[in-house]
């Protein structure tokens, strides 16, 4: 049967100073799912805007469009600041509330839940307690491989939070500042710091993302490390979903994970190469994922 994966979370338009594009960590790994070749659904809500218009024809020629994404009468379209510093690391100013806020739980959404082989989300979404209580109810009611990505944005998360999801995640992608925050430990090691993690929350795979320093990886009791692709940053925003995607893809198809590892930090490196989060793959790239 073939794998489908739903990703759950926010959508919204990434402003930067020349000019704005679509984004969101869960629609991103959602449209770097679809250049990879894998069946998958988008849920989400924009508001009932000139913005929310916007996106939802974005999305229409994504291919993510479906009756999972809502519109909401009450709450506005996410509009997001993005910041970059001399380094070209990205910080984002995101308003509250925004309509993905309330994300309701209906039938079609349960319905995709249950028949996902894996469903993705973050933190972001789950700021607010209607879209959390919906995503906790999904996670609960399906059988699906459940994929955590910390993806932190302060101040808009709470340590409890991120221990409720965690505790309910089959695998869990973080960066290595939140590693450093989840975990602690100090100066220690950052294997040392992951066996900690795992001995705490009992996860099944574990990946840090270390940027230019690629990627360490526990999964089936033992550590893949693989030394990244460093490349001339053009801004960072969306190379954390693109190495997220590529790992889903490749945990999904059961190919050895440190080709599946590689082949991550690979793509991650691409994209930030690049301006924005979702460019398009060149046929190279494309090629190269062919195992997937």
């Amino acid at each position: 049967m073939k794998n489908t994966v739903l990703s759950f979370g926010e959508v919204l338009w990434d402003a930067f100073g020349d000019g704005k594009k679509a984004g969101g960590a869960p629609m991103n790994v959602a449209r770097h799912l679809v250049q990879q070749g894998v069946d998958v659904s988008f849920a989400s809500s924009v508001g009932m805007d000139n913005s929310g218009d916007g996106l939802i024809a974005f999305l229409k020629n994504s291919g993510l469009y479906s009756g999972l994404i809502q519109q909401d009468d009450e709450f506005p379209t996410c509009e997001v600041t993005v910041q970059l510093d001399e380094n070209n690391t990205a910080t984002y100013i995101i308003p509250e509330p925004v309509s993905w806020d309330n994300i309701e739980l209906t039938t079609a959404l349960s319905k995709a839940a249950k028949a996902a082989t894996a469903i993705v989300f973050g933190s972001l979404a789950c700021r607010g307690t209607k879209t959390r209580e919906t995503l906790l109810n999904l996670l609960d009611d399906t059988p699906a491989l459940k994929v955590f990505d910390v993806n932190l944005r302060p101040p808009h998360y709470t340590l409890s939070t991120i221990e409720t999801l965690v505790a309910r995640a089959d695998v869990v992608k973080m960066n290595e500042e939140e590693a450093d925050l989840l975990i602690g430990g100090g100066s220690a090691p950052l294997r040392e710091k992951i066996i900690e993690f795992r001995s705490k929350y009992h996860v099944k795979t574990i990946c840090v993302t270390r940027g230019e320093h690629g990627a360490l990886v526990w999964h089936d009791h033992e550590f893949f490390d693989s030394p990244g692709c460093p490349v001339k940053v053009a801004d960072t925003v969306g190379a954390g979903d693109a190495f997220l995607a590529t790992f889903v893809s490749g945990l999904l198809s059961g190919k050895p994970m440190q080709q599946v590892v590689d082949k991550a930090c690979s793509v991650g490196s691409y994209v930030a190469s690049q301006r924005g989060a979702n460019p398009v793959y060149p046929p190279e790239l494309l090629n190269s994922l062919a195992y997937i």
